[in-house]
């Protein structure tokens, strides 16, 4: 990893965090060689052909049980890189230069606060984007043999940030926040805990409204067997209707149900009592709303910009603040 090729504040930065440097391309080496390991454990095992000709995992091949709770956790695992990322640009990065005074050699060495901040930021990113990448790409070793599979799917929490670009705009989010928080609070554990509150708001809010974005399809059908959504969707909502088209609120037959004496001890009573009220109600068909898996890439592209806007409110903040300190 040389540095030969950086000049100034940016070389200085690379050198100071070289530590850091390696962390990371250890992180990344450790997880290739174990989604690696797992993918050749699971080949180990020859998958088994069903009626229809479909293939699937063998149930005595651990190889791929072991890969996709390692891919599980992986997806979790890149949720945390933003933190981590905002939290080391808010504490050792900003803060703790401020509170050591260190930052003041580096402005003796004709060098504008603003080259100063600029520096750091930027070479951070970079790593942390390099980083993200190598990670993201070893996550898609393993996701390509088990995508699809229990909470494994393209919505889901991990995999729909990991499979996506959303992560890179997370990271330049933490990384605005982070540089606006150190230099505010300029006590390093106290801005490192302070950046990790709100960027872990920021992915709990975000991930909380992501589906809100775009309006949902519906689909209906007769009432009776299960209405399973076309093109892998995503269910947001699904009961019955009314002959007026009006949602019914199936909570009036459920309680029905339980009033009536046997329903807890006779085998059929409750769907019987059940469905007598249903057609009383005339609520005779089903529906289902559902997000279908055209909806990721506007739904990233979406959340990614809210989140770009969010990083440069940040990074103009950050260095607004840092013009009024050193003027």
């Amino acid at each position: 990893m040389s540095t030969l090729a950086l000049k100034g504040p940016y070389w200085v930065t690379v050198r100071q965090y070289r530590r850091t440097l390696w962390l990371a391309v250890a992180a990344v080496a450790v997880s290739l060689a174990v989604i690696g390991g797992l993918r050749i454990w699971d080949a180990q095992t020859p998958d088994r052909p069903l009626a229809g000709g479909d293939l699937v995992p063998a149930d005595e091949n651990r190889g791929y049980e072991m890969l996709r709770l390692a891919v599980e956790s992986g997806s979790a695992y890149l949720l945390l890189v933003p933190l981590l990322v905002g939290v080391f640009v808010a504490g050792p990065l900003v803060a703790r230069e401020f509170e050591s005074g260190t930052y003041k050699l580096s402005l003796t060495q004709s060098v504008s606060p603003a080259a100063w901040l600029r520096a750091k930021l930027v070479s951070t990113t970079a790593v942390a984007f390099l980083t993200l990448l190598a990670l993201m790409g070893v996550f898609r070793i393993g996701w390509s043999r088990v995508s699809g599979s229990y909470y494994l799917t393209w919505a889901d929490r991990g995999p729909y940030e990991a499979t996506g670009i959303v992560l890179f705009a997370y990271v330049l989010a933490a990384v605005a926040v982070g540089a606006l928080v150190g230099q505010l609070i300029r006590r390093t554990l106290v801005a490192m805990a302070a950046t990790g509150l709100v960027m872990g708001l920021v992915l709990l809010v975000m991930g909380s409204y992501r589906w809100s974005f775009l309006s949902v399809k519906t689909i209906t059908a007769p009432a009776g067997p299960t209405l399973w959504t076309p093109e892998d969707g995503l269910v947001m909502d699904s009961g019955l209707l009314t002959a007026s088209g009006a949602r019914f609120d199936q909570f009036i037959c459920w309680e029905e149900a339980a009033r009536t004496p046997g329903t807890d001890v006779t085998e059929g009573l409750w769907g019987k009592v059940e469905a007598q009220c249903q057609a009383r109600h005339g609520a005779t068909t089903q529906y289902v709303d559902y997000h279908p898996e055209s909806h990721f890439w506007p739904t990233q592209l979406i959340e990614s910009g809210i989140l770009l806007a969010l990083a440069a409110v940040a990074a103009y903040a950050a260095f607004r603040v840092l013009r009024a300190r050193h003027r």
